[in-house]
Parts: C-alpha cells; sequence; structure tokens
C-alpha cells in the first residue's frame, strides 16, 4: 500500500476522555471547534491561515462574543478534521488509501486550496492521487469502498469516477504486461496459475491468467461493482467469458448462501434479490457467456428470492439456449414455498419449451442464410446433437423427478412428450424414468398405467434393458410381451446377417427391438388384453424347439437365400426363457393342445387346470426361433 507524510513537527493532539481532543503546547487554547460530539480546543492562528471558511467562522462568533464553532457537516467527521487541524499546524500526518479521500473531501470543505497558501493541503493530496494511488490496482479498490461513504463529495470531486476509470483500465490490459500483485486463490492447475514445471526441474514463470482481476473486485460493494463492471464493458477489452467468470466469483462471494439458498432475514432478502437481479442485467449478451450450470444456479436463486418477471425470463431464455450443457443436478430446483411437489417442474417445461424454440430458429436460420448446402448439414447436425443431449438430460430428470409421491402422472407425461420430437436413439433412460415412477406409485390404475407405457417405444430398449423389462412385474403384460417379440426379432435378424425381420415406418431396417410409437398409440387399449390377431399371425411363424431335439422348420423364403437365412436362425439364435406365467398366458392354447388362458391383464395371472399346468411348466425350457 502507498503512503505519503506530510508535516515534520511531531504530534502533540491528545485526548481528554472519549469526545475531547487538544493541542499540548504553552500557549493557551482560543478556539473551540465542535464536530459531531468530538470539541477541539485549538490555536486560531495555523487554522485561520489555511482555510478562509473557518476565518469566516471565526469572525461570526467574535460578533457573537463566543469561541466556539460549529461543523456538523464536514465530511469524514471528527477523524478528517483531525488530519486537516495537524497539516495546519505542521505536525506529521500519513495519508493512506484508507484515509485519503475523506481527508481530500474535508479540506474541500475548509476550502484549503493552494489561492489560500502555496503547497497547501487540497495540491498534496492531489498529487499523492495521481501519482500513487490511482496507479497502484489495490489502492484504488480500497479508496473506491472508502468512497461511497463520501458522497456526494467524492463523486463531485471526481474520485469515484478516476478509480472506476484506473481500476477498468487496469482490468482491461494485455495480462502479460501486469506487473502489480493481485489475489487469485481460484483452485486451477499449477499450469493455469502461471508456474510450469520444466522436465529439468527449473520453474519457468508463465502469463497471468485472464481472469487475474476477478476476485480482487468480488470486496467491492453492488453499486460499485455494477459501475466497473459496465467500465470495464465499455472499453470493450475484455471478453466476455472473462466478464462471465467475473460475476459468478461475485455471486458466490457476495450472494450468503448462493449455491444452498438459506436466507432468513427480511432485510437480507432484499438485498440479496437486487444484487440478484443486477448481475442477471451485467450478464454479457454473447451466448455461451457463462457456462449453462451458472444460469441454472442463478434461476434457482431468482425463484427462491421471487425476483421480477423479466428476471426470471431472461434466465429462462439464456438457460434454454445452452440447455444441453446442463446436468440433471442443475435442473432439479426446488418448489416454490407451498408447492405440492418437491421440485419446480413447471419451470423446467419452461426452460424446455425455450430450447426448441431456440433450435427450431436456428434450424430455420441456418437453412435460409446457408448458400452452401453441406454448411447447412453441419448446422442442422450441430442442432441434432444438442437435441439428443436433451434427451438424455431429460430422461435423467424424470428418473430423479419420479421418485416424488406427489408428483402427479399428469406432469410426468407433460415433461415427457415435450422431448418426443427430440431424437432417441435408444429409449432406456425412458424406460428406467417410466419404471422408477411405477416403482414409487404403486397405486396407478390400469388405464394410468397404460398411459405412461405408451411414452416408451420398445424397439429401441438395449438388450441389458429388455433383460430386465422381461423380469418386470410393474409393467403391464401387453408391454412384456411385444418386448419379448420384438428381442427374438432382432437376434434373428442378427443371426441372417443383420436384415431387419420388422419393417420401420420409414422403410428403413430395424436391427433391434422395434415398434413404432404410432403403432404403440393404437394399441393402448389392448396391452392388458389377450394377443391380438396380428400378434398371433406374426408368432406362427415362429418354431418351438425342446431341449436338445429340433422341430419341424418351415421356410418363409425361396432360394438359397431362405435356406442360408434358416440355417443361420437354427444354429446361431440364442434362446430367450420366458416367464412360466406369460407362457401360460400366450402358449397354453396353441402348444400341445392347449386351452388359451382366461386373462391377459397385468395384474392378474390367469387360470389353468392341473393338466394344463403340467404340460406349461416345462415352458422355461423352451426356446423359439424365427424360421
Amino acid at each position: 500500500m502507498k503512503y505519503m507524510k506530510l508535516g515534520s513537527k511531531p504530534d502533540a493532539f491528545q485526548s481528554d476522555g472519549n469526545n475531547i481532543r487538544f493541542v499540548a503546547s504553552e500557549l493557551a487554547t482560543d478556539i473551540i471547534v465542535n464536530v459531531d460530539v468530538v470539541k477541539f480546543y485549538l490555536h486560531k492562528f495555523p487554522l485561520l491561515s489555511k482555510s478562509p471558511r473557518l476565518q469566516r467562522l471565526v469572525v461570526a462568533t467574535n460578533e457573537e462574543n463566543s469561541d466556539e464553532i460549529e461543523l456538523p457537516d464536514i465530511p469524514g467527521g471528527p477523524a478528517a478534521f483531525e488530519i486537516c487541524a495537524k497539516f495546519c499546524y505542521g505536525m506529521i500526518v500519513t495519508l493512506n488509501a484508507y484515509n485519503v479521500v475523506a481527508a481530500r473531501c474535508a479540506a474541500e470543505y475548509l476550502e484549503m486550496h493552494e489561492t489560500v497558501e502555496k503547497g497547501n493541503l487540497i495540491y498534496k493530496i492531489d498529487v499523492f492521487l495521481n501519482s500513487s494511488v490511482f496507479r497502484s490496482w489495490k489502492d484504488s479498490i480500497i479508496v473506491l469502498q472508502t468512497s461511497k461513504s463520501l458522497q456526494p463529495w467524492s463523486e463531485d470531486l471526481k474520485v469515484v469516477s478516476r478509480c472506476m476509470d484506473s481500476i477498468a483500465s487496469k482490468a482491461s490490459i494485455d495480462p502479460a504486461e501486469v506487473e502489480w500483485s493481485y489475489t487469485y486463490n481460484r483452485k486451477k492447475l499449477p499450469l493455469e496459475n502461471g508456474i510450469d514445471t520444466q522436465w529439468n526441474g527449473i520453474v519457468k514463470q508463465q502469463s497471468v491468467p485472464k481472469d487475474w482481476w476477478v476476485e480482487d473486485l468480488c470486496e467491492l460493494e453492488m453499486d460499485s461493482y455494477k459501475q466497473v463492471i459496465m467500465a470495464i464493458k465499455f472499453k470493450g477489452r475484455v471478453s466476455g467469458e472473462v466478464i462471465g467468470e467475473a460475476l459468478k466469483a461475485y455471486a458466490y462471494r457476495r450472494l450468503p448462501g448462493f449455491s444452498r439458498i438459506t436466507l432468513t432475514n427480511g432485510e437480507d432478502f432484499a438485498k440479496c434479490r437486487t444484487s440478484l437481479e443486477t448481475i442477471v442485467w451485467l450478464l454479457p449478451t454473447k451466448r455461451g457467456s457463462v457456462s449453462c450450470s451458472f444460469l441454472l444456479k442463478l434461476l434457482k436463486a431468482a425463484s427462491f428470492l421471487d425476483c421480477s418477471e423479466n428476471c426470471r425470463k431472461e434466465l429462462i431464455k439464456r438457460t434454454g439456449q445452452q440447455l444441453e450443457e446442463a446436468s440433471v443436478a442443475d435442473l432439479l430446483i426446488p418448489a416454490p414455498v407451498g408447492g405440492s411437489t418437491l421440485y419446480d417442474n413447471d419451470l423446467v417445461l419452461e426452460v424446455m419449451e425455450e430450447f426448441l424454440m431456440h433450435q427450431h430458429s436456428h434450424i430455420r436460420s441456418s437453412l435460409q442464410t446457408s448458400g452452401d448446402l453441406l454448411e447447412g448439414r453441419c448446422s442442422g447436425s450441430v442442432s441434432s446433437n444438442a437435441m439428443v443431449t436433451v434427451a438424455k438430460l431429460i430422461d435423467g430428470y424424470l428418473a430423479e423427478t419420479a421418485k416424488d409421491p406427489a408428483l402427479p402422472i399428469s406432469k410426468f407425461v407433460e415433461i415427457a412428450e415435450k422431448t418426443s420430437s427430440l431424437s432417441r436413439a435408444v429409449h432406456d433412460g425412458l424406460y428406467r424414468a417410466i419404471d422408477m415412477f411405477l416403482k414409487e406409485h404403486p397405486d396407478l390404475t390400469k388405464i394410468e398405467k397404460k398411459k405412461i407405457c405408451g411414452l416408451m417405444d420398445c424397439k429401441k430398449l438395449s438388450p441389458d434393458a429388455c433383460m430386465h423389462a422381461v423380469q418386470n412385474d410393474r409393467l403391464p403384460l401387453r408391454i412384456v410381451v411385444q418386448v419379448l417379440f420384438f428381442q427374438q426379432v432382432g437376434q434373428s435378424a442378427v443371426a441372417c446377417g443383420g436384415q431387419s425381420l420388422v419393417p420401420q415406418e420409414n422403410g428403413a431396417a430395424s436391427y433391434g427391438v422395434s415398434r413404432s410409437a404410432a403403432t404403440m398409440a393404437n394399441t393402448r387399449d389392448e396391452w392388458d388384453g389377450v394377443p391380438t390377431a396380428g400378434d398371433i399371425s406374426s408368432l406362427k411363424s415362429m418354431k418351438l424347439v425342446g431341449r436338445g431335439g429340433t422341430g419341424s422348420e418351415k421356410s418363409s423364403s425361396s432360394g438359397d437365400t431362405g435356406k442360408n437365412c434358416e440355417d443361420k436362425v437354427g444354429g446361431k439364435v440364442k434362446s430367450v426363457l420366458m416367464p412360466s406365467r406369460m407362457l401360460s398366458k400366450l402358449w397354453s392354447g396353441k402348444v400341445y393342445g392347449g386351452e388359451n388362458s382366461s386373462s391377459d391383464t397385468s395384474e392378474g395371472q390367469g387360470s389353468i387346470n392341473p393338466d394344463e399346468a403340467k404340460s406349461t411348466s416345462t415352458s422355461r425350457n423352451i426356446r423359439y426361433s424365427v424360421t
């Protein structure tokens, strides 16, 4: 810290109690100066020679036959006046960043200009400010902090504006030119902190990080911080990413419990709300200047602090534009006070809507402005990747929010349907979320189970998910049958060289478990019923093979291709063990001359007679394949 010493005489000011200050001298004092509650017993001559204001006040008191003058509104109070008085006496005074602004304002109040006496206090303080304080990074910040309590004097004297310009200029300088000390405690790699240990053990000093100034500015109050950031942005030499990092650091430092909002005091509540809205207002306009995780934390805090609607909309808009960067934990925003659910699902829906709107707008603008077809395709590919990522993100969010017993099925379905237009290569995440919801809501009706399971496309389940689904008692039986059927079809297709046995909606081959979303929607009312005629006809092409034996084979195609496929199926397709309760329903009427089961509901097990039970009990050891 820079400092400046004025005067040469020893300090002769002494105290008599808490509110009396006097000069120890052989000469009796002849004037009393009252500053707030403190009385200063001083001598007229040294004071009047340097302060025209004191001269006028003394003349006025002489007319009233009084030896006391009042200075009730002097900036800086008793401490600042004492600095000015000591300077008048020629006593040693030390100026530094903490007291220089108060002394400058008090000297201005007392009119201690150069025209009154050469080398007066105002001149000396201005020299110190210009030559030392405004050239020092940390001193400029301290001076700006102390200036707040001295307004409007500090603003009228241009001390505040000059401090801000000094700070903004230094923050905007090339980091390679930074030669002063700064605070940098952020957790980074040694290389990022400017230390690089070479292979020979020599420590090489690296360049200063771009955000070297971020932590020091966190010491400022919001009003001063806002003005400094605006000055930095106005100069235009600092990137939006660095400014975003500065705002993030300030939010964590100055907002109590930012990561875990725990405010109870009303005054703190209002102060934090104002600070948060200011931070949002200061965010750089460039997309990606701040992370989506930070934006969602701001949105969570804005919801808790009941910020203005404009603030919420701005955060929702920014978050939606880069939602693909978020994590599931970021989306778990607590519901407002008085809400029935654990998480604010409506807020997540708003963010999703903004994301979809932004993606569709981005695709349209890319197609319209791109003259190059390849460039348009690349832009569309980037947008498609974002949609795939968000689809996985929402699946994970659904799996977490499904654990909330108070989450209504309508809200779960609404969130899932918002992502129905997004690309999902597999539906494992959605299946996991549905299974979690069924587990936490065991009292769902059959209609509700049909509704929620209708969100899932069985043809897009991975083998592991299929294996779990066929053993899942929470799923409607119709879904389990579909999973088994398409799993076997997919395995048969692989055995035949990868040719699909089930066409997709667009005519492309399906190499896994397959069933279109349209078909799923049309058969919701049949999921708990008996197999449809179409399913039975599809299953007629299946052959049953006993333990170690072979059944009769019927070729589904002619020529060598069909024969080769048939041989591969017989030799390569592995059997899928079917649960006995399912086989008793589905196959008892078709295998060995048995009768159809009486029911196909997800709750009931059907009914078979003892003889049929003996016959179907061997179904666990039966495997089937497509010929």
